[in-house]
């Protein structure tokens, strides 16, 4: 009798050490973390197909179903389901603006920071962009805002020398990393929230009154010195009258 229950209570422990050493090989077992790297210039195909998968047919001459480096840049963006963080220097591709707008249109919420000068020329999407509402800042500072890089959901980083426009994808030698990795990814969510913050419009002219609230009497004091007859005093006198000089 008691052999049996020895026996019983043997199998059900050799159970147990088989259940845990089972869930230790899974928590051991590296997850499938995404890392892929593009390069360009791209195949120029029809991407209709992308933004609009219940399409049957296209018309126009460009090949289809073809999968080339911008077609996966494009699948990549349009998987956002949250949040994404653009920091690009130039943005004046049709084809990535309708994916953002696609994206605020379902409700992303979409945060842009570009270079100020490139924001105003020709042929730029960040205009089209802010006026549907997206939030769009520039780099206050002389220095060019020339990083190139997307956050995904805080989870995924898009990274490397490709500009957000037509040139860059379809005529020049360019690379793009995407990864999941976290230790690579939270570093670019910490500089796209520094260079955010630091870009604020309200931040910025608050720095400025400030400074020159600091600089009000030493600017006041070199008007009196340079060109005194152009300074006028008004002082209220008890008879209601302004003293000039």
């Amino acid at each position: 009798m008691w052999t049996v229950k020895v026996v019983g209570l043997g199998l059900v422990a050799l159970s147990l050490s088989l259940e845990v050493l089972v869930w230790v090989v899974r928590r051991r077992r590296p997850k499938n973390i995404l890392n892929e790297v593009l390069f360009f210039p791209s195949e120029i195909t029809c991407t209709e197909a992308i933004f609009t998968p219940s399409l049957h047919s296209c018309l126009c001459t460009l090949p289809h179903g073809v999968e080339t480096s911008f077609s996966r840049l494009l699948c990549h963006i349009l998987s956002t389901s949250s949040s994404l963080d653009l920091c690009v220097f130039a943005f004046s591709n049709m084809d990535l603006c309708r994916a953002v707008l696609a994206l605020h249109n379902r409700g992303v919420v979409v945060r842009i920071l570009t270079d100020k000068d490139y924001a105003a020329i020709t042929g730029s999407q960040i205009g089209v962009l802010r006026k549907a509402g997206i939030c769009v800042r520039c780099g206050v500072k002389t220095v060019y805002m020339h990083h190139k890089f997307v956050v995904i959901d805080g989870r995924l980083l898009i990274n490397g020398s490709l500009n957000w426009t037509v040139t860059a994808v379809q005529s020049n030698m360019e690379n793009v990393l995407i990864t999941e990795v976290p230790k690579l990814v939270q570093p670019f969510i910490k500089e796209f929230h520094r260079l955010w913050e630091q870009s604020d419009p309200s931040a910025y002219l608050r720095s400025a009154f400030h400074y020159f609230y600091s600089n009000f009497t030493f600017y006041l004091l070199l008007i009196i010195t340079v060109c005194p007859c152009s300074f006028v005093i008004c002082l209220p006198l008890r008879s209601g009258n302004v003293l000039t000089c």
